[in-house]
């Protein structure tokens, strides 16, 4: 029998990813192809997108490092071949545009502020440097830590950004990581030996094999509960 990684006893820094876990990006990402699309009298349907811009997205981030808004651009161009809307690439720069006005969910700053209060924190993301920062906006607690995708010059799974963050911390005791992609940020965690709770929003099954979080939640408010913040 495999054992679970356990959580720290004494838990002093909490980290997040943002696009999934604190920001609502399918939805941002999804108003923004939907907007667009429009333009040209083009109907897209959210469940045929989204899974889309999954494989895609990961397709691109495998290659050599690219800044995230690029990585856009190029993610909107290849759906509109796939789905057969005629976009030329030239307007591609919509995608990484609408990034600022992809929101939190409605629980992420009150649930934050729980954590702040607590805890120290970071933000650990598959993006550049100014899109974070407009992203930060919507956010009302501020962050002891950044690691970001540019700042590593590469994208999750690859470990790069755990190592960084367990490289500024000086120590990986008292960390647990929190996350709402199993591909993205538990395996990685789970590999460098940092406790990982998995916000688990989709109710997603593990295939046999797969290794299980420290913890599973369904939303933030779980996760803080776990760790004493509410």
């Amino acid at each position: 029998m495999v054992r679970r990684m356990a959580l720290p006893k004494e838990v002093t820094f909490v980290s997040f990813d943002v696009y999934g876990t604190l920001i609502d990006w399918e939805t941002g990402a999804f108003e923004a192809f939907q907007k667009e699309a429009e333009r040209d009298g083009f109907t897209l349907n959210r469940d045929e997108l989204i899974p889309l811009f999954h494989t895609i997205q990961q397709d691109i981030q495998s290659g050599s490092y690219e800044l995230y808004a690029e990585v856009l651009r190029r993610t909107a161009v290849r759906i509109s071949k796939e789905l057969g809307w005629p976009l030329e690439p030239s307007r591609s720069g919509f995608l990484p545009d609408s990034v600022a006005r992809w929101k939190p969910f409605k629980e992420t700053n009150t649930q934050l502020a729980r954590f702040a209060k607590k805890f120290d924190l970071g933000l650990i993301s598959n993006v550049d440097d100014k899109l974070l920062g407009q992203t930060r906006r919507h956010f009302k607690s501020d962050f002891d830590l950044v690691v970001t995708a540019q700042q590593v010059r590469s994208y999750k799974p690859d470990p790069s950004h755990i190592k960084e963050c367990a490289r500024r911390l000086g120590t990986k005791k008292g960390w647990v990581h929190v996350a709402a992609s199993y591909y993205h940020d538990v395996e990685p965690c789970l590999k460098e030996k940092v406790p990982v709770i998995w916000v688990n929003r989709k109710r997603e099954v593990l295939e046999p094999g797969q290794k299980k979080p420290t913890a599973e939640v369904r939303n933030l408010l779980e996760a803080a509960k776990l760790l004493g913040a509410a």
